[in-house]
């Protein structure tokens, strides 16, 4: 329930006037031109179609963008053909109502078998992060490859032989592949600021995927990030328009290599994703809400999407956000439900003629809707649906909305239509099955390392090279240290063999170089010395390489949410590797690994030079070679595409914010030999949390507690007989007593709640903890409520409370037997306990426990954003006190 400050629209209404004359100029210089606007808009609708081309003949960054007045008409290079059109009418008018939804459906691999494929005539099926054939991480082309077949040849002996499509989430590379070069991810070609580059890497990425088998790539995310909070920033290319645009246009032509009437054996089908402004939620909150206006919408998270139509994208996928903005009357709700976005808009307006695809149970987030059943997503324009696990429901129920003229079937064919045009376009209709294409279980169409390098080389951002300490000479003798130099896991980050990136080993890469590993390479190995907690005298050596930053993590889980955006709260173990060999009359080199611009004032202070390697996937050895001298000749190049923060909790940080005043401005970047000193920068410590959690005063925003994982200072137990001091809940989201059991479980979206079940042979509580008390007045203060959504499996079978400890045996309680008995079992509900319901016993002062639901019977239940909310026991829903005794 995330709430905005009344002045906050007022802000963003200034956005495109300041646009238009502002120049950016960070803490320290070297930045890029702003986006600009014309004196007077264009009253006609604005139409746009291929970018003006640079001389290697691909996409311009332009200097400015004009602003727009309206969404505009695209000019896609992929036409319609009338033939085409006959052909798709033809195929639809001999289908039945049973077969077009099963061409709506959209399976994951683990929930379908071939056979269902066939006898449901399902037109997709996905493979989400994590997921491989047979559950095998190390799962072969092969086995990938047979797979596919498998599908392919149930769906091409089906009434209708329309053929399956397999959709799969290549983002960084074919990156849930064992063996396959991994790219860096979309930040880091963002500071390439070298559309060329985007393509080559998206076009090598097609043909990894036609290596195992797969047709479509739900790639590439267009989202122009504002928030660098948010746990997705890295899989934008910029918070800059200007760089979405023309990335846009290109990443679209790599994937589908330039198609204009069919997609060749050199590409795939893209996807350009989340329509729309994912990336300008509040508080960089996933799937939260953005409260852009209209104008905002179309100029800044609208551009990617203009180039990537105009290069012809086939598919666009729905974003988890919402779309609210009092002021300007917009209160869209979840995007997947919205008429205006997807219907009016992209393919009224934009002109759109492929399909819209939804993300991962994204229509079960629109109100009145399920993971099953959804009349107003489809109403609203979605056409192919993913609904990974709930399809059999699914396909009953759309047939039984439209016999019941929920659905219209004019919708229902158009759907159809557009899911066959695509084939069509993409030359699936006629295809052969995939082992029998081109690049099929090819080793050289899934590893294509010099590429990787090229573009782990072309994005390393120089932030501070005092005394030009870089490049260093090829014989340096140096000592490696930091928690990431050894890393392949850190390097690659999220969205890398598994969902998170997590649970990954070095073992895992079988054909990847670590920075470590390319240090020794090229300074060869009896001159690197690797310590990895900086154990080792520093004396002696020509330099220390430092090799820091974030750990892996995607959507969700890596929201910092209320978090301090500085790193050495974050990350402790960093600051303190450098402590040890910082100061010791050797010169310090730093690389930070990431995946967005942190608060790093200390680290740089530490170390003499200081690159962003980003997250650069399995060429680890590109780092190396920016540092050594000789080995790439035209020296650091990398450009800023986010702003770089000065201060803890500095973010938003954009260049048209109208107090923009950042450590390293939008396109800032050093050049090797260039003479620039930074110096020492403030170290002042920020805050553990951003933002007011109210102390003695009033709350304003939500204390979010548990999101899809712990929000520090939070951590999630178990207790019981077994252990009643607690045992933590894994970061896998597991853990066993005999009398409590808890595993991930999907309540909003995948793997976001903690399933627990109480077997009945003792008492036994979740909770959440936090080792320190804190002053939650605030919140008590501000009518709030604790609040937490839920999915009851099976009602409690005896006494069952919620309650609240401020160091236990201070504490208090309240019967939560009949709510949990009465909320309507297997589907999702919304709780909220007003904190006055705790009030007598509850020391608010001195909380440590927001959060513990304990009961000694059989019971079992999911349990998903857990947060403490201004305002909520006001919510007509709110529990009433009286109802919990």
């Amino acid at each position: 329930m995330a709430r905005r400050s009344p002045g906050w629209s007022r802000a963003r209404r200034t956005t495109f006037a300041a646009l238009a004359s502002l120049t950016l100029l960070g803490g320290v210089a070297n930045a890029a031109p702003a986006p600009a606007a014309p004196a007077t808009p264009a009253a006609a609708q604005p139409e746009i179609g291929q970018p003006a081309l640079d001389k290697n003949g691909c996409a311009r960054i332009e200097k400015t963008l004009p602003t727009l007045s309206d969404w505009p008409k695209v000019d896609s290079r992929m036409q319609k053909n009338p033939q085409d059109e006959a052909r798709i009418a033809k195929i639809l008018s001999g289908m039945t109502l049973e077969e077009k939804v099963g061409q709506m459906t959209q399976p994951e691999i683990n929930a379908i078998t071939p056979d269902e494929v066939k006898q449901y005539a399902i037109g997709s099926v996905l493979n989400g992060g994590g997921s491989w054939p047979g559950g095998n991480k190390h799962a072969t082309q092969q086995d990938w490859l047979n797979l596919a077949d498998a599908y392919w040849s149930a769906s091409k002996t089906s009434r209708t032989k329309i053929p399956v499509i397999w959709g799969i989430d290549a983002v960084h590379g074919n990156n849930n592949v064992y063996g396959a070069t991994v790219f860096p991810q979309n930040i880091a070609l963002g500071a390439a600021h070298d559309p060329c580059l985007v393509r080559d890497v998206e076009n090598a990425t097609a043909r990894q995927i036609r290596a195992t088998g797969q047709d479509w790539a739900f790639a590439p995310t267009l989202a122009v990030v504002q928030d660098d909070r948010w746990g997705r920033t890295y899989e934008g290319f910029s918070e800059d328009p200007r760089i979405a645009r023309a990335y846009g246009y290109e990443a679209i032509n790599g994937l589908q290599d330039g198609a204009t009437k069919r997609i060749t054996y050199n590409g795939v089908i893209a996807t350009a994703k989340h329509f729309i402004g994912d990336g300008g939620t509040i508080k960089g909150q996933d799937q939260g809400v953005n409260p852009s206006s209209d104008a905002d919408m179309i100029n800044i998270h609208g551009q990617g999407y203009y180039g990537a139509l105009a290069a012809g994208t086939q598919t666009v996928m729905v974003s988890f956000n919402s779309w609210t903005n009092a002021e300007d009357g917009i209160n869209e709700g979840k995007l997947h439900g919205s008429d205006k976005a997807l219907n009016q808009i992209l393919k009224g307006k934009m002109g759109f003629d492929g399909l819209v695809v939804s993300d991962w149970n994204g229509i079960g987030q629109v109100p009145g809707c399920t993971n099953a059943s959804c009349p107003q997503a489809i109403n609203a324009g979605v056409d192919l649906i993913m609904v990974p696990a709930d399809w059999k429901a699914f396909i009953t129920n759309t047939i039984a909305q439209v016999n019941d003229g929920q659905i219209p079937m004019a919708r229902i064919d158009d759907a159809v239509t557009r899911i066959l045009r695509v084939k069509l376009r993409a030359g699936i209709l006629d295809e052969q099955k995939p082992s029998d294409r081109s690049y099929a279980n090819s080793d050289e169409a899934l590893t294509d390392n010099w590429l990787a390098r090229d573009a782990v080389r072309e994005s390393q951002t120089l932030l501070k090279n005092n005394g030009n300490v870089l490049p260093l000479k090829p014989k340096s003798k140096v000592l490696v240290v930091g928690k990431s130099a050894d890393s392949i896991q850190n390097q690659t980050g999220g969205w890398t063999l598994s969902w998170q990136g997590t649970g990954n080993t070095n073992a895992d890469f079988p054909n990847a170089t670590s920075i470590l590993g390319g240090l020794k390479e090229d300074l060869g190995d009896a001159n690197v010395t690797f310590s990895e907690k900086g154990d080792v005298d520093p004396t002696g050596y020509d330099a220390v390489i430092a090799v820091i930053g974030e750990t892996p993590y995607a959507e969700g889980v890596g929201d910092l949410q209320r978090k301090s955006l500085e790193a050495a709260k974050l990350y402790p173990e960093d600051l303190a590797v450098l402590d040890k060999v910082s100061g010791k009359g050797v010169p310090v080199v730093t690389a930070y690994v990431g995946g967005r611009p942190l608060y790093l004032n200390k680290e740089i202070n530490r170390s003499d030079a200081f690159v962003a390697a980003w997250l650069p996937g399995t060429e680890g050895g590109g780092v190396a070679d920016m540092m050594v001298k000789g080995k790439d000749g035209t020296g650091y190049q990398g450009k800023l595409s986010y702003s770089w923060p000065k201060s803890a909790c500095q973010t938003p940080l954009n260049p048209w914010s109208p107090d923009y005043d950042p450590l390293f401005a939008l396109g800032y970047g050093l050049k090797t030999g260039q003479r620039a000193t930074v110096a020492k920068l403030d170290e002042t410590e920020g805050p553990t949390t951003c933002g007011s959690t109210g102390g003695g005063g009033t709350a304003t925003e939500d204390l979010s507690i548990f999101d899809r994982t712990d929000i520090a200072p939070y951590k999630s137990y178990i207790g019981s007989a077994s252990n009643w001091g607690g045992t933590e809940i894994g970061p896998d989201g597991t853990a066993e007593h005999p009398e409590i059991t808890v595993t991930p479980a999907d309540v909003n979206v995948q793997a976001d709640g903690l399933k627990t079940t109480w077997t009945g042979t003792g008492a036994a509580q979740l909770y959440l903890q936090s080792p320190a008390t804190s002053d939650l007045r605030g919140y008590p203060n501000a009518d709030g409520a604790l609040e937490f959504d839920v999915i009851v499996n099976s009602p409690p079978v005896n006494r069952t409370v919620v309650s609240m400890h401020c160091v236990y045996p201070c504490f208090s309680e309240v019967n939560a037997t009949k709510l949990f008995t009465d909320l309507p079992a297997g589907s999702k509900s919304t709780v909220k306990i007003p904190l006055s319901c705790f009030a007598n016993g509850l020391d608010f002062e001195n909380v440590n426990t927001p959060f513990l639901v304990y009961t000694d019977g059989a019971f079992s239940a999911s349990f998903a954003n857990v947060r403490w909310s201004p305002g909520g026991a006001k919510d007509p829903d709110a529990v009433k006190c009286s109802d919990l005794t």
